[in-house]
Order: structure tokens, then sequence, then C-alpha cells
């Protein structure tokens, strides 16, 4: 049984073990692991600290564990705290994660002012890990300066990540794609800052043609009200070289100091608070759904009728739909079942799930 008071406040204190455990508590399945995780939540939120959280996109291979090292590093000699969260792809067949992205990041590793924690995704969509928000607020609550989270790399829907940070870094590699990639929606117009990377040796006139390509391309996208005139920009870096890292650092700041300067930091990480609660309550109802054997049984007899070809899967799902609000799978006052859970097709009983 944890102790939530102890762990607490020696997370408070800087603990990086104490760290260690909490996400690892945050992140189990357990019922009573997320009673004491909510606790531990609500007793570290008091705190009020704050980081410059900054997520970090791109495609497999464009050298983002690189770069983070690179610029981790800069940051520590600083005098800065870092945390780094990686969220490591796993597998759809077997659920395993190699969970490797310390391996890379040797010299970051050795810091003791860096904290470093990959994090399986279990197949969750967006890039992230369920549970890399409670994780930020963690690495906040321990006193970390600066929380990189590095995404799986998935391509143009890895957007989740920009729900959870207060910058959002993209990841290029040279001469990836024509100029068109820079107008097209999702990844492209969430990014604050697009940085492309390997900007050294040979591929540096390719690096430069895909800065000034993207360059154009981003005057073709709607300005953010939020932010200055020129931003969002791109500009080149070398990981490997670590060139350009103090110059993406500069930019960095002087976006997040604007934001603050203007309001729009607070605003948004208000919203991205709304965005969580509301994702809370979304995945506890599902959860909720889960757990009733009546409507277990209905979901397998419905997916052996789609199976089967006698329904189609729209009208499965209608009719599953439907006999969810019927059945009232919440409980009452009183603590009493609304339904009886199983093959009820009547649609008369109150609706208690909307």
């Amino acid at each position: 049984m944890t102790d939530v008071n102890d762990l607490a406040l020696r997370l408070v204190e800087g603990d990086r073990r104490a760290l260690a455990r909490a996400i690892t508590l945050v992140e189990s399945r357990r019922a009573d692991h997320r009673v004491q995780a909510a606790e531990l939540l609500d007793r570290v939120g008091r705190t009020g600290r704050q980081a410059l959280r900054i997520g970090l996109s791109g495609t497999p291979g464009v050298g983002k564990s690189t770069f983070i090292e690179s610029f981790g590093m800069m940051l520590v000699g600083q005098g800065l705290r870092v945390a780094v969260l990686a969220v490591d792809p796993s597998s759809a067949r077997t659920g395993g994660s190699i969970l490797g992205d310390k391996t890379r990041m040797e010299r970051l590793t050795r810091e003791r002012a860096a904290f470093i924690r990959p994090s399986p995704s279990q197949t969750h969509l967006g890039g992230v890990a369920r549970r890399t928000r409670e994780a930020v607020a963690l690495c906040e609550a321990a006193g970390f300066d600066v929380v990189l989270i590095e995404t799986v790399g998935v391509g143009q829907s890895e957007t989740m990540v920009a729900q959870m940070c207060d910058l959002f870094v993209l990841l290029l590699a040279p001469a990836g794609g024509d100029e068109l990639q820079g107008v097209k929606r999702g990844i492209m117009e969430m990014a604050d800052l697009i940085l492309v990377n390997k900007a050294d040796g040979d591929l540096k006139p390719a690096a430069m043609r895909t800065v000034s390509d993207y360059t154009g391309a981003l005057r073709l996208l709607r300005r953010r009200p939020q932010d200055p005139a020129d931003f969002p920009k791109a500009i080149p870096v070398s990981a490997l070289a670590e060139e350009g890292l103090a110059r993406a650092w500069d930019e960095m700041r002087t976006l997040a100091d604007w934001r603050r300067q203007n309001g729009h930091w607070a605003a948004c990480r208000a919203d991205q608070a709304r965005h969580w609660f509301e994702a809370e309550v979304r995945d506890g109802l599902l959860a909720r759904l889960t757990e009733d054997p009546g409507i277990r049984a209905a979901m397998r007899a419905m997916g052996e009728a789609v199976a089967d070809g006698r329904m189609a899967p729209a009208a499965a799902a209608d009719r599953m739909l439907a006999r969810l609000r019927g059945l009232g799978v919440a409980e009452d006052a009183a603590g009493d079942r609304t339904g009886d859970g199983a093959g009820d097709e009547s649609l008369d009983a109150p609706r208690v799930c909307p």
C-alpha cells in the first residue's frame, strides 16, 4: 500500500525515486492505484509550480532522441532542471514496448539535473501515452524547469501532444517532402516552431532549401492571434553538431514570454484542463459500460451478428446505443440498478447516460 502523503512530500522535495514511483502509480490501471493516483495529483497540484512544457514531434528517424539529448544538455548547462517524457510505441499484437530511449541519451541520463522516463503508448492514439498529462504534472511538482514530451512519431495525425504542452515543436528532416506538405492541415498547423534537423555536412544545402520551402508555406497558413507576427517559423538545427540549438531555445522563450505577457498562456492552460476533464469523463463512462456483465454480453451478441453479416455495423451500433439509453447503466441514489442488463430491448426506461 503506497503512503500517498509521504510520496507527495518526497516528490515535492525533488526526490527522483519518488517521482519515478509516482509516475508508475499514475500509469497503473488497478482500481486502487487509480484512487491513490487521484489523491496524489490533488496533493501535489497545490504547489502551483509550472514548467515550460515543450512537445516534440516528428517522423521516426528524424533525430528526436539525438536532438533531445543535445538540447537537454544545453539547458542543464544553463542551470535548468530538465525532465524528458519519451513515449515509446507499443506493439499492436503483443502490447509490448522496447522502452530504450534512455540508452540513446547516455550523456543526459548521467546528469543529476535531468530525469528521463520512457513510457509505453499502449496503442493510445495521438502519439502520447494515456497518462502522459499526469506525468507532466508530477514533473512540474517535482520542481523541473522544462518538461520535454517526445511523441512516438506517427506522422501528421500526431496532434494530441498539443493539448498538454505550452509549445509544440515539429522536427523535420532535410528534403523530406515538397513545400505542399507545409500547408497540409493537422500536425503542421499545430506547430509553433519547425526545426529542420541534420543541417550539417552534405545535408546542409538540402536543409536550408527545406527551411526556405517551409518558411514560404507557413505564410499561407492563417496566423494565430495569440502569437507574434513572425510565428510560426522554420529554422535549421543540427543536433549532432549542436548547432542552432541556442537559437531554437531563444525562439521558444520569446514565444513563451509573449504568450505570458498577453494572457494567452493562462487561457491555453485553462482550455487544456477543461479538455482533459471532459476526456476523463468520457473514459470513465466507457469504463462503466464495459464493467457491466449484461452490456458485455450484449456487445458480444451484436458483434457476432455483425461478423455473420446479419446486421450492418452502423445499424448494430445504433441498436446498441439505444439499448444503453434504455437500460441506464448508472446506479440510482439508492444504489440499485435502473435496468437488469441482459437482453432488455425496452426503450421506456429513463435515459441515464446521454
